[in-house]
């Protein structure tokens, strides 16, 4: 097991890491890499890679405890049952061909998003902050319910993930119905 934090820096996901008093390796994903590779559009997102490589559970929203739950309404409970039957007795959560059907394809549009925000954090590392700015807002724009790409790009432009711009888009996501990667992966068949 490892974790991914999309954060610009060790420092940022320092204060997580210690408080979760975590024995696996934490990594730092600034560059957004793993969530374009796997299409991961929230956190906190589980996806199940096995030795080979070969992703046996595709990405979903879960949380390895209940702290949050009344926010979020979802239970660990259930992800962590099959987790441990996968790890323990090598019980698959689902079959080749049912992780195939909910593997997200990214469309055209979340596909450009992912351009328009590589291409936002290349000028903010460069200095460019204005030009930055237009292409984060462009990439939520193309992809508006994307929160690495959302919320994401918070703190790099200034913005506190946790204040008014994060509630807003909470309320939006809320009004949209919540979608998810069951959603997503529906909207696509």
């Amino acid at each position: 097991m490892l974790t991914v934090a999309l954060d610009q820096s060790a420092d940022d996901a320092r204060p997580y890491v210690e408080r979760a008093q975590a024995t696996h390796p934490s990594l730092i994903d600034s560059d957004h890499v793993v969530a374009h590779r796997y299409g991961i559009i929230n956190i906190s997102t589980a996806v199940w890679i096995d030795e080979g490589g070969r992703v046996v559970r595709p990405p979903a929203i879960e949380y390895g405890s209940n702290q949050f739950k009344d926010f979020h309404g979802k239970d660990c409970g259930p992800h962590l049952g099959a987790l441990r039957r996968w790890v323990r007795e090598g019980e698959l959560p689902m079959a080749t061909d049912e992780v195939a059907a909910k593997q997200p394809v990214p469309t055209q549009d979340e596909q450009l998003a992912r351009a328009q925000f590589a291409l936002a954090w290349f000028l903010f590392r460069r200095g460019d902050k204005e030009a930055a700015e237009r292409h984060f807002v462009r990439a939520g724009e193309l992809a508006p319910f994307d929160w690495t790409i959302r919320r994401g790009s918070m703190p790099i432009r200034g913005l506190d993930p946790m204040g008014p711009d994060f509630f807003e888009l909470f309320r939006q996501w809320m009004e949209a119905g919540r979608p998810d990667y069951e959603s997503f992966a529906r909207s696509r068949t």
